[in-house]
């Protein structure tokens, strides 16, 4: 991808291409070190511009031959551009004719035409066809494509592309051939071809216009017995997409390919969706029930792309949440229609947010913080970020949120009605929505809400409830602001929906009647919700007719992507926790008691750096965290979640200055508190829990599974405290025995967590059984990685890990798993006192580096917040970044991420109710002796 260029693209900058190109008519010859590719075109000039050069984007090309109108023409290099000044005047069509070849076997970047398993696949979003052949390789230039592929029949019996099968045949020595046509003009990142030795699941389906169509998920021989659950999420995505939108399949197949070596997930090319193996393959004995529900739902996104991103694709890559936002919209309401109960789709919404908070919300507080509509970049690669995939969905949320379900439906009938085969942006999308809903707030403040789209940096809602009982009214005053972020130090006000309720004492929702002002009209708010729309800096809402001071229940649902400081009382959130009628708010309790509790934890004064309050929860919070486990009525995924203490990462993300051993050290505390003090219910809820029958991995059993996960875990942990040896010889046995991966890994989970001798044997067992099932071995690489860091013993497993047979730096999946795990995930086994960590990243960032620079970039990226470290992280950490920076031959993917890591120096976390509550939030509400601080984050 051009390596050395320092040119930054900027938005403004746009401008349209000076030539189109209606068709491209490619033929391959496919060869491992040498593949030719003869790319014919017709092309003609942009009548709306001048007369310039053509200038065609390539990358790592060996140029043969370029004609134009079958003759010979002139041609000059600019760096790895083609420029053609000789072309014929006036705006007819031509013909440009390119021969050129590439080397897939030597290509470890992974993008373009490349070689995994012996197999040919390629990766072009985003700018990867132009290390197959020479190309304006740009989104808004839409051509229709003929493809023929030839290839050594023995060694490539199946060869894929886009589109139709139009024609097939045997050719001499041995080869033979196929042709496709794709009916649908294409950019060109949606280019796809797949050659190798194949194998396919296949299923035909008629639609509800009754068309008849063939899907079809090709993987490795001998992995087709683990393809079933993606040929029925790909059924189920089908029918949904027709049934909730109206989007028909609209080719005579799918098809989906799995390749073991890939830097994304997956990717949406039209009609071949290429995918990483771990977002097809599942069966029980090797999957968890993370990965069937992680199958279901890619699978769900890269086929709605079938409309949003590719009938309806980006006008340029700023756009790029255009089909990504809205596309992680449409895979999240696909999950949750597909919920059979309200709890599992709470579960889900709860899970989206857990996402979105971990990842996201640091990004918009660190050096990397960018609007979800980015004004520049140096490698467009850095930009799929969580904040234009999450954060964007979380803004097309809040469209369906101000117009309702079926206001959103008409927003998108309207959408594709007048942008269909085009190449446009996110002022399109968000013109239709307002258009189709004229009397909407979204219409009236339309503008303002485009900001959503400008601003980087997370808002902060204040509130502050005041009850008059003389007069029965409740007053809430409700304020917004954003910290600032790199180059944008002020920010005007957000339009944020703000979804409400108010809780009695009784846990009734009360009746909600305004002085003045109104709430939005929304569709579909639940009994005893309503929707405010925040848009000025501040608002006073008064409600009239409350008998009883209330408890008001804000933001329900997460019905914006802010963080809510809400200087609730212990006695407000027990309440909430124990009451609330919204479940994403009574888990949201938790979440603010626990987190209260650690955040309180840090600054109590102990002995060493790494000491802690021996019982930092207070006696109430344990009572209320019994009561939810043992409820006869919680659905036990949800029961998991609010008993999930928080992860060192979250506890972090809501310091000013963080010390991530002190961090690690209170959490420690708060966890043998929670195993200890609830120690019979843990063992009930197992006991409860643990059999669920033949596998399913369907919300209900998945839920029990988790819970009882959570309780052996636990169980272990006390046992390990108390020298018991019968929970960790049960969790063995249990391992042992389990009839699914997620049972197996549990059990291995809880050996590893409780420190207990018995992992030892569990993980030798696992591997026996295992080290010839890539992402089971995945899986083994990165427990042992995620494990407690006791005594700084992380580091050297991992340095140990890196040097096995089986790890290998060429292979993503692998990569991530011990170098990502430990990175981004380990926080107490990163960041050591001795810098040891950093050391260890700077070298491994730079090693990968030189062989997939998009994989190194986003390890690059576990530095983000390095400046908000305390000493002596700090300078230790600072040392290895300036390490990484002064490489002169850093590619730009890292290099960006590098350059920004070191120009900020200090990042503050906005105060909210998440990291700050005032001295006295507590005081007067918890048991004498107990320490009112907690929280709990999946």
């Amino acid at each position: 991808m051009r390596e050395g260029h320092t040119t930054v693209t900027r938005r403004l900058d746009y401008a349209p291409p000076a030539f189109w190109i209606d068709t491209v008519d490619l033929t391959f010859d496919l060869d491992p070190t040498k593949t030719r590719v003869l790319n014919k075109m017709t092309l003609r000039r942009n009548p709306d511009l001048a007369p310039q050069a053509l200038r065609l984007d390539g990358d790592e090309l060996n140029l043969a031959r370029v004609l134009v109108n079958g003759q010979g023409t002139s041609f000059r290099m600019e760096g790895e551009q083609l420029v053609l000044e000789s072309l014929p005047e006036g705006h007819e069509p031509f013909e440009l004719e390119i021969f050129t070849t590439c080397n897939p076997e030597k290509n470890t970047k992974l993008m373009g035409l490349f070689l995994s398993g012996g197999a040919f696949f390629t990766q072009c979003e985003a700018e990867g066809f132009r290390r197959i052949t020479y190309f304006i390789d740009r989104p808004d230039v839409m051509a229709s494509y003929t493809v023929t592929l030839r290839a050594d029949k023995a060694k490539y019996p199946v060869l894929l592309s886009n589109g139709n099968l139009v024609d097939e045949g045997e050719l001499d020595g041995g080869r033979h051939f196929a042709k496709w046509q794709d009916p649908h003009k294409k950019p060109s990142y949606l280019f796809a071809l797949v050659a190798g030795q194949l194998v396919a699941r296949e299923q035909r389906i008629v639609s509800r216009s009754g068309k008849e169509h063939l899907l079809q998920v090709y993987v490795r021989p001998g992995d087709l017995d683990q393809t079933e659950h993606a040929m029925n999420s790909l059924i189920h995505s089908v029918l949904w997409d027709e049934a909730r939108f109206g989007l028909p399949l609209d080719l005579e197949r799918f098809m989906i390919v799995a390749t073991s070596d890939f830097n994304a997930g997956a990717m949406e090319n039209k009609g071949l969706n290429i995918f990483n193996t771990k977002y097809v393959l599942a069966k029980a004995s090797t999957a968890t029930d993370a990965d069937f529900d992680a199958v279901e739902s890619v699978i769900g996104h890269e086929y709605f792309h079938n409309w949003t991103g590719n009938r309806v694709t980006c006008r340029d890559w700023f756009q790029l949440s255009l089909k990504e936002g809205l596309t992680v919209f449409r895979d999240q309401e696909f999950s949750m229609d597909l919920a059979s109960t309200p709890s599992a789709r709470a579960v889900k919404r709860i899970e989206n947010v857990i996402g979105l908070r971990s990842a996201q919300f640091p990004e918009d507080g660190g050096p990397m913080a960018h609007p979800v509509r980015p004004d520049e970049y140096l490698e467009i690669g850095n930009f799929y970020t969580s904040t234009v995939y999450e954060k964007g969905s979380e803004v097309v949320r809040m469209y369906q949120t101000l117009v309702g379900r079926d206001g959103f439906r008409e927003g998108m009938d309207l959408y594709f009605q007048r942008h269909d085969g085009q190449a446009v942006t996110c002022d399109d999308f968000a013109q239709a929505m307002a258009d189709a809903n004229p009397a909407s707030d979204l219409a009236r403040l339309l503008p303002q809400f485009k900001r959503w789209y400008s601003q980087s940096g997370t808002p902060v809602v204040k509130a502050e409830g005041t009850y008059d009982p003389a007069a029965r009214t409740y007053t809430l005053k409700l304020s917004q602001s954003c910290p600032p972020t790199p180059g944008q130090p002020v920010k005007e006000p957000f339009v944020i929906p703000v979804r409400l309720g108010l809780v009695a004492e009784d846990g009734r929702d009360l009746p909600l009647r305004l002085e003045q002002g109104s709430f939005a009209q929304v569709q579909g708010d639940p009994d005893g919700s309503r929707t405010y729309v925040l848009s000025d800096q501040q608002a006073t809402l008064t409600f009239l007719d409350v008998d009883s001071e209330p408890v008001p229940s804000l933001m329900r649902g997460f019905s914006a992507p802010v963080k809510l400081d809400c200087n609730y009382t212990f006695e407000q959130l027990m309440r909430l926790l124990a009451k609330d009628s919204d479940p994403f708010n009574r888990w949201e309790a938790a979440q603010l008691l626990g987190l209260r509790t650690a955040i309180d934890a840090m600054s109590t004064p102990t002995a060493g750096e790494t000491a802690a309050p021996a019982r930092p929860l207070s006696e109430a919070y344990i009572a209320a965290l019994r009561g939810v486990l043992r409820h006869p009525e919680l659905d036990a995924a949800f029961k998991a979640l609010v008993l999930s203490l928080p992860d060192d990462d979250y506890i972090a993300e809501q310091m000013s200055e963080v010390d991530p051993q002190r961090i690690h050290a209170v959490r420690e505390a708060m966890k043998a508190q929670l195993v200890t003090d609830l120690r019979d219910d843990w063992e009930w809820a197992y006991d409860h829990y643990k059999d669920t029958g033949a596998y399913q991995p369907d919300p209900v059993s998945t839920g029990r599974r988790s819970l009882a996960g959570l309780a052996l875990s636990a169980l272990c942990q006390s046992a390990q405290a108390t020298n018991e040896a019968i929970w960790p010889g049960k969790a063995y046995q249990r391992f042992k025995d389990a009839g699914n991966m997620t049972d197996r890994q549990n059990a291995l989970n809880a050996l590893l967590e409780s420190g207990h001798e018995l992992a030892a044997r569990a993980l030798e067992r696992y591997y026996e059984l295992f080290h010839t099932e890539a992402l089971a071995l995945d899986k083994w690489f990165a427990l042992q990685v995620l494990a407690p860091d006791r005594g700084g013993n992380i580091l050297p497993i991992v340095q140990k890990l890196i040097k096995h047979p089986d790890f290998s730096l060429r292979t993503p999946n692998r990569a991530r798993s011990v170098l990502s795990t430990y990175c981004h995930r380990n926080l107490a086994g990163f960041h050591r006192r001795d810098g040891a960590g950093y050391n260890f990243w700077a070298d491994r960032v730079i090693e990968l580096d030189k062989l997939n620079p998009q994989v190194a970039s986003r390890l690059a990226r576990a530095m983000d917040q390095w400046a908000r470290l305390a000493e002596p992280y700090r300078q230790a950490a600072r040392t290895a970044i300036e390490r990484v920076a002064a490489k002169t031959d850093l590619s730009n993917d890292v290099r960006e991420v590098i350059t920004r890591t070191l120009a900020v120096e200090s990042t503050p976390a906005a105060p909210s109710a998440l990291t700050e509550p005032s001295a006295d939030a507590f005081s007067s509400d918890t048991p004498a002796g107990s320490d009112p601080e907690q929280k709990a984050h999946s």
